[in-house]
C-alpha cells in the first residue's frame, strides 16, 4: 500500500493527513523547522531565535514535531540535563519546501503588504 493510499484524501475531514497538515502549518512549526536548518539548538537558543514565542508554546510544538519524527530531542546527562533539538532526515526534507516559502515571503512580502494596505483603503 502506497503512503498516499494510507492517508487518503487530505481534503476530506476523516483523513489522517489532516493532522499532519495542521502540525506543519501551525503558527510556529515552520519557523521552528527553519530555525533548525542550521543545525542543533538548545531550547533557550530556539526560544531566543523565535521572537515572541512563549516557553509553553515552544515546548508543546517541539513535543508534536518530535512525535511526528521531524525533530530529534537529545538529552545529555549532566546537571542540569542539556537538551538539544535537531532536524531528522524527514525534517530536513520538510525544511526544503519551507525554506522556499520563507524565500518567497522575503521576495514578495512588500507586494503583499502593499496589497493589504490597498484593500484596507478600499474597505
Amino acid at each position: 500500500m502506497k503512503g498516499s493510499d494510507l492517508l487518503g484524501d487530505v481534503f476530506t475531514d476523516d483523513c489522517p493527513g489532516r493532522e499532519i497538515v495542521e502540525h506543519i502549518t501551525s503558527r510556529w512549526a515552520p519557523l521552528i523547522v527553519a530555525a533548525l536548518r542550521g543545525g542543533s539548538l538548545r531550547f533557550f537558543e530556539l526560544r531566543d531565535k523565535l521572537d515572541g514565542i512563549s516557553e509553553k508554546v515552544l515546548s508543546q510544538k517541539l513535543r508534536i514535531l518530535v512525535r511526528d519524527g521531524l525533530i530529534e530531542r537529545t538529552v545529555e546527562p549532566s546537571v542540569p540535563p542539556k537538551v538539544s533539538y535537531e532536524l531528522t532526515k524527514l525534517g530536513h526534507g520538510l525544511s526544503e519546501p519551507l525554506q522556499q516559502l520563507v524565500d518567497w515571503i522575503l521576495a514578495h512580502g512588500e507586494e503583499v503588504v502593499a496589497a493589504q494596505e490597498e484593500h484596507d483603503k478600499a474597505s
